[in-house]
């Protein structure tokens, strides 16, 4: 009777580890889903600390202003004569306009227009028609031109304000 009654503990043994062997392993593997879970989670959330409200900001990114560049009367070019070594004359024809994304940019630009027309065709008549044939030279043009914007702005305002300055239409002949 005693070897029955060690069989029956033996099998409700083995049964009870059994349990506590499946116990386990599905806590184990319930740890394990939401740990990897939880890592997903903040791995493919895209959070990189930083503030909730600074990347709304930064993602509201103001509408470009584009003002167009023109003298007093209204005249939407500017044309000037090129320098050359070929000893032809070579005019340029270029419509300007700046981007700015400030309204008091955009207001600053058109109230001080005289000096802005009066120093870009000044920049302009000093190019040479070689130079400006080449995708170079027009690059380069134009960073002389936003430049001298921005710095016209810079003097006027307090800060450079445009972006850049766009040829909207550029013949040369």
């Amino acid at each position: 009777m005693a070897d029955k009654e060690e069989a029956a503990d033996d099998e409700q043994g083995a049964k009870g580890s059994k349990k506590k062997l499946i116990i386990i392993l599905v806590a184990v593997t319930l740890l394990l889903l939401g740990g990897g879970g939880a890592a997903a989670f903040f791995l493919l959330s895209g959070d990189d600390g930083s503030d909730g409200e600074a990347q709304q900001v930064e993602a509201v990114k103001r509408e470009a202003i584009y003002t167009k560049v023109r003298t007093l009367e209204g005249k939407p070019s500017f044309v000037v004569t090129l320098q050359s070594s070929d000893g032809k004359r070579h005019y340029m024809q270029a419509f300007i306009e700046a981007k700015s994304r400030d309204p008091v940019v955009d207001e600053a630009l058109k109230l001080h227009m005289p000096l802005i027309v009066a120093r870009l065709n000044a920049l302009f008549a000093t190019q040479a028609f070689e130079e400006l044939q080449t995708l170079e030279g027009k690059q380069a043009l134009r960073t002389e031109a936003t430049a001298l914007v921005q710095s016209i702005m810079q003097e006027k305002i307090g800060q450079p304000g445009v972006e850049t300055i766009l040829f909207t239409n550029f013949v040369m002949q």
